[in-house]
């Protein structure tokens, strides 16, 4: 052919893509924090380790996204927000093993770059990292025309932290009688939106802009709150208080993810009704005719992550927390599994 084609010509703009990393920069800068090494726009990421007060420090690593909720920002062109859910998935997964979060790398992936909506995510990312004390020190951005539909894209995330060995929580000192504590969500977080969008958008017919009673605001307005960043509180916990186990509330709900922390020689008992449950989880419940243990293995109810202390200590947690700014109840304890139990997890 006649015409000499470019890039661009195929739908790649390495011109917007090489601004928008300008853009990037300035968000990254509001999240240095002491280690990291020269900016973003080199081939990888650098991170000095300082390691001197630790006697045998370990790296913890973690990756995630944010799954379809994305299809929430796409409907609601609100993009600000999703940023934070995919910092959230990722540190609070490291956290819940003593960890202190370091650095933080993205990757998004979309049809054709727009760089206001680049800009926006990132900004949520940068957000994210700010307030789990985390250094964003690169990621990708990639452009792959035809392989997206168009304004969709999708979103990972990479995490680093770092724990003295002999202070991992590892759930191995938990007995009998330690007590569940469970610190409050801000919602749905990002998981279970498969069912979500199922019971809102095709059995109830809403759309995001539609007001529901039950919420007092609009579904959109709901469904997109972002996840808790619970970094910082871990952090305080396990600095001064005997923590022997923690969870993060995330894809297995309530269900699945505490016994991960569980001896094996142990089961939990659930007690229903301890805790506040946010209005939307009893929306979706009655509006989806979902059975109640269906709720607990896909959704958080109200509880974004999860404590585990001695019994003579869990007074002392609970004020802890509430001296913080965090709700948070005593939702059930830990027993000794009868032989043969058909299930460790008991809801009562």
């Amino acid at each position: 052919m006649k015409k000499k084609l470019t890039y661009a010509d195929a739908g790649v703009d390495i011109d917007k893509a090489d601004n928008l990393v300008e853009s990037i920069k300035q968000i990254a800068k509001q999240t240095r924090r002491t280690g990291v090494m020269g900016e973003i726009g080199g081939f990888g990421g650098l991170f000095s380790l300082n390691t001197n007060t630790m006697e045998s420090p370990v790296l913890v690593s973690s990756t995630d996204g944010v799954g379809t909720k994305l299809k929430i920002a796409f409907l609601m062109d609100c993009h600000d927000t999703v940023g934070i859910d995919l910092v959230a998935m990722c540190v609070n997964d490291i956290a819940v093993q003593g960890a202190r979060p370091l650095f933080f790398l993205d990757y998004l992936a979309t049809g054709k770059l727009k760089s206001e909506t680049v800009t926006d995510i990132i900004k949520g990312v940068g957000e994210g990292c700010i307030q789990a004390d985390c250094a964003l020190i690169g990621g990708e951005t990639a452009e792959m025309p035809g392989f997206y539909r168009d304004n969709e894209y999708d979103l990972a995330g990479f995490a680093v932290g770092l724990v003295d060995n002999p202070k991992i929580v590892d759930g191995s000192e938990i007995r009998p009688g330690h007590q569940i504590i469970g610190i409050a969500s801000s919602g749905l977080h990002s998981n279970g939106f498969s069912l979500v969008r199922k019971i809102c958008f095709d059995v109830l017919g809403l759309t995001v802009d539609s007001h529901v009673p039950e919420l007092g605001k609009t579904l959109g307005e709901e469904l997109i709150i972002p996840t808790r960043i619970y970094s910082e509180t871990i952090q305080h916990l396990v600095r001064d208080l005997p923590i022997q186990g923690l969870a993060h509330i995330t894809g297995g709900g309530i269900m699945d993810n505490i016994i991960r922390v569980i001896p094996q020689a142990c089961g939990i008992t659930i007690n229903k009704g301890s805790w506040e449950i946010p209005p939307i989880f009893g929306f979706l419940q009655a509006a989806g005719n979902v059975d109640e243990k269906e709720m607990m293995r896909t959704f958080n109810n109200g509880i974004g992550l999860v404590a585990v202390v001695p019994e003579e200590n869990a007074q002392d947690v609970l004020n802890r927390l509430g001296g913080s700014g965090e709700k948070a109840w005593v939702i059930g304890e830990v027993t000794k599994t009868r032989k043969n139990a058909r299930s460790r997890v008991q809801l009562v």
